[in-house]
């Protein structure tokens, strides 16, 4: 198995990943656009057991759509966010697919709160559709 590895944009976070991802999702959510810069942002789901994180990271605490409390974490040095962990499912990490140093490893598998996707939104034709929150990755 290839290990997956990724860091921000300065290098001062790097994680790696002994594991393929439960799911790969691009996110339309609100908050989603507003860390994707207006286009959805695409996250790969992990058990959090599989992923191994060095140097520091801030926590941006905040209630999503779906009511999960969640933890949205990045770069205090140069901003980038790597990941989102929701309260309610502690055994699971999202990681920002962006953040991936290959990120040709993973592809999304489905779009997700396109009920929130701006009408110009351009979504593969090919991929499930949910308007809000999806069943759970694992």
């Amino acid at each position: 198995m290839t290990t997956i590895t990724g860091s921000c944009l300065c290098k001062q976070v790097r994680y790696s990943i002994a594991a393929q991802p439960l799911t790969t999702r691009a996110c339309w959510c609100r908050v989603c656009q507003y860390f994707a810069g207006g286009n959805a942002a695409i996250n790969a789901g992990f058990k959090r057991d599989d992923v191994t994180i060095e140097g520091e990271l801030k926590d941006y605490v905040s209630v999503a759509d779906s009511g999960s409390v969640m933890h949205r974490r990045f770069c205090p040095t140069c901003g980038v966010h790597l990941f989102s962990e929701a309260e309610s499912r502690p055994h699971l990490i999202f990681v920002r697919v962006g953040t991936l140093d290959d990120p040709e490893l993973v592809r999304p598998k489905a779009n997700i709160w396109t009920a929130s996707a701006p009408s110009w939104a351009c979504m593969d034709e090919g991929l499930p559709r949910f308007e809000g929150q999806p069943p759970p990755a694992g």
